[in-house]
């Protein structure tokens, strides 16, 4: 079970920071705009095969995301630290997408979805410098 905190959290935001890596290990990152499918807790983005984090996806599906709260208020500091598996998404991560940003219906969409192991949630709002980790293994 996933705390409360990590899908309000996810909820309010709507930018990633992406991180892949190439061959050689080389890390790359790339903002992307994401819709969070609670039900499944996938994060859903666009990205093409041709872009160079989407071509990164491709045969190397362990990546890593960063999603911030800006602020230089110190008792506000928030943010989420993932790691999980990029792929494909399916017709229903489309739809989820879609419902987000509903203007990406005219375009044509490359659908991926990262769908987490692992969450580090800093919320200083708990609490001055406060962590909840969320865990896959733990949580089945």
């Amino acid at each position: 079970m996933i705390d409360e905190k990590f899908i309000k959290f996810i909820k309010r935001h709507h930018v990633l920071t992406l991180a892949t890596t190439n061959a050689a290990g080389e890390p790359y990152c790339a903002a992307c705009f994401y819709a969070y499918d609670a039900e499944r807790n996938l994060l859903v983005f666009t990205s093409s095969h041709e872009t160079r984090h989407g071509a990164e996806m491709i045969g190397r599906e362990r990546v890593a995301c960063a999603i911030t709260l800006e602020t230089r208020i110190v008792g506000r500091v928030q943010g989420l630290q993932i790691c999980g598996t990029a792929h494909r998404g399916d017709a229903a991560a489309t739809r989820t997408y879609i419902k987000r940003f509903p203007y990406a219906a005219a375009a044509p969409l490359e659908i991926w979805v990262v769908e987490p192991d692992f969450m580090k949630l800093t919320d200083n709002t708990l609490g001055f410098g406060k962590k909840l980790i969320w865990n896959r293994e733990q949580s089945e």
